[in-house]
């Protein structure tokens, strides 16, 4: 084994207990009070969960890779830059989970030179455990994930994920028109690591990120990409590590034509 194939090896074992330990702990405080706050202006919010949840994490990757860099979603960046990155969403969701609606999850992922190679996410209230290996596959408490292929277009359920920031700008608006025009159904989970697990396992058809770069997506996407769905940018490039604005398809890659084509068209404004 190789010292790379040993750290890939040992951080999956970390991400895996953080993740489960994280989950349980946001269950534990579910029916309690979460001591809700806002956090900027954009509608987000932040609950005692998040805070007790990321500790959990930040402590299990510090204590046996001490000198990776960490980004996480409470406390921001954490380290000395370094070729391994972790991004960590202790609880994403929050805005379910401040309502009591058990939609929320944890999301972790290992980056290498800011490819991820790792990306472990946990079904929160249901204590299912997804992770994805880079050319390993993906898998949800053990068994393998594949996405599926829909008949038709119109019958698709595709999955709608957008950044806070973005709002109700008139680009977004007209696309969200245009797809919800298109397919069966545009659904938002307002929890988008659990939203990847969907397309990974063939309850969604397609995704579409309109700037949502954060620590929840990253762990998706390789989810996503190992269970066979190709990912590309609005204009129908592959999209491969990191980007501030991300504007993404994600589907199997024998509906990519027709979806960059509505894409294309819904932006038209």
């Amino acid at each position: 084994m190789t010292e790379h194939q040993a750290v890939l090896a040992r951080a999956r074992e970390v991400a895996e207990l953080a993740a489960r330990e994280a989950a349980a702990l946001a269950r534990d405080y579910f029916t309690r009070d979460k001591q809700v706050q806002d956090k900027g202006d954009s509608g987000d919010l932040v609950t005692v969960a998040d805070t007790l949840a990321e500790e959990i994490i930040l402590a299990h990757i510090r204590a046996a890779f001490p000198d990776h860099e960490i980004r996480s979603e409470e406390t921001g960046w954490h380290g000395a830059p370094g070729d391994w990155l972790w991004l960590v969403d202790p609880l994403d969701g929050t805005n379910n989970y401040a309502i009591g609606l058990p939609v929320y999850g944890v999301s972790i992922t290992l980056l290498y030179r800011r490819e991820p190679l790792l990306g472990v996410i946990c079904d929160s209230h249901l204590d299912r455990l997804y992770v994805a290996e880079q050319g390993k596959g993906a898998f949800v408490d053990g068994a393998p994930l594949s996405i599926r292929r829909c008949p038709t277009v119109p019958r698709m359920t595709v999955g709608w994920i957008q950044g806070h920031a973005v709002g109700k700008e008139g680009r977004v608006l007209a696309l969200k028109a245009r797809l919800e025009g298109s397919f069966k159904r545009v659904l938002r989970l307002w929890a988008p690591a659990l939203q990847w697990c969907m397309l990974a396992r063939g309850d969604l058809d397609a995704m579409v990120l309109y700037n949502s770069e954060g620590d929840d997506l990253y762990a998706g996407l390789l989810l996503a990409r190992e269970a066979g769905a190709a990912v590309v940018d609005f204009d129908g490039e592959p999209f491969e590590g990191m980007n501030a604005e991300p504007y993404l398809i994600a589907a199997h890659p024998d509906h990519l034509p027709e979806l960059i084509a509505l894409v294309r068209d819904g932006l038209k404004v």
